[in-house]
């Protein structure tokens, strides 16, 4: 999904309405009743309401009396997240009288500093939840798109790496926010798993900026539907890899579906370029040596 700067801030600073922040606002009791019945405004527990407008997600966590957090704030907020199942809800330890929560629910119990109306988690807590919750790949993808986007900045994910555990604080080295979407990372992560040297948001002249330069040889584009879908975007892609093709480039093009999904299929797929590339330097290199010399005298 596109980044919404406005509608994350709202997801992120939404606060449920107390009985007397609802006098402070003029709004009576049976008014208050009169737009529940509306359908205006919600009520979640007792002493707890929110518009109805607020995101869904906000709402589930506020009717558990807990607030929205981890993979499921980051999902709400437009950052890329693997994990995206269940509802993960942060607690307070002192919280008391708590619905009961269904298996889906995923508890994380903590201390925060937040304000007690306060219906998501902060930023950082909710980040270094998230890299506890997924596995490494994923959660270097889930800071890298946080950082890309702007929701937070470099002393932010000191911050979240100070909270992380010993045994994940090596992921900050593979880090890169120059990556603009979470397959884009995963793709890179890949590639220099399999000892690649890789290049992110390269310039290419007369092929305009590609996501991935591989060993200087190879284009890698990760393709999402909202950024390549119709036939004008693809006859531009096209266009482009032929453009890449002349100056000596290959080019290729995984969809981000299958790098979600399908991830040993394109891991292989890698491989066997990386591999073809490698056999075929060595061939011409062979077919480039010296030809050895012939001492002219007759087999006998």
């Amino acid at each position: 999904m596109a980044w919404d700067d406005a509608a994350a801030r709202r997801i992120a600073s939404a606060t449920f309405l107390s009985p007397s922040v609802l006098a402070e606002r003029g709004t009576t009791r049976r008014t208050a009743a009169a737009l529940v019945a509306a359908g205006d405004l919600i009520r979640l527990r007792n002493g707890r309401s929110v518009p109805a407008d607020t995101h869904p997600r906000l709402i589930e966590a506020g009717r558990l009396g807990g607030r929205l957090d981890c993979v499921s704030l980051l999902y709400a907020l437009g950052v890329f997240v693997r994990a995206t199942g269940g509802l993960h809800v942060q607690f307070e330890h002192a919280t008391t009288r708590l619905p009961v929560r269904a298996a889906h629910v995923r508890a994380h119990w903590r201390v925060t500093g937040r304000e007690r109306s306060a219906m998501a988690a902060d930023i950082v807590s909710a980040l270094a939840q998230a890299c506890r919750c997924q596995n490494p790949r994923d959660a270097v993808a889930t800071l890298d798109n946080a950082r890309h986007v702007g929701l937070v900045d470099d002393d932010n994910l000191a911050a979240v790496f100070l909270r992380l555990p010993r045994r994940l604080r090596f992921l900050q080295s593979l880090m890169d926010a120059r990556s603009e979407s979470g397959p884009e990372t995963l793709v890179r992560l890949l590639l220099r798993g399999l000892g690649c040297t890789v290049e992110v948001q390269v310039q290419i002249d007369g092929v305009g900026r590609v996501d991935l330069l591989v060993d200087g040889w190879l284009i890698v584009e990760c393709d999402s539907r909202a950024l390549h879908e119709g036939w004008e975007a693809q006859k531009r892609d096209r266009r482009r890899d032929v453009a890449a093709a002349a100056l000596g480039y290959m080019t290729v093009r995984p969809i981000a579906e299958d790098i979600l999904n399908r991830y040993d299929e394109i891991l292989g797929a890698m491989k066997s370029a990386i591999h073809c590339r490698a056999v075929q330097n060595s061939t011409d290199r062979a077919a480039d040596a010296p030809k050895p010399r012939r001492s002219g005298l007759a087999k006998g």
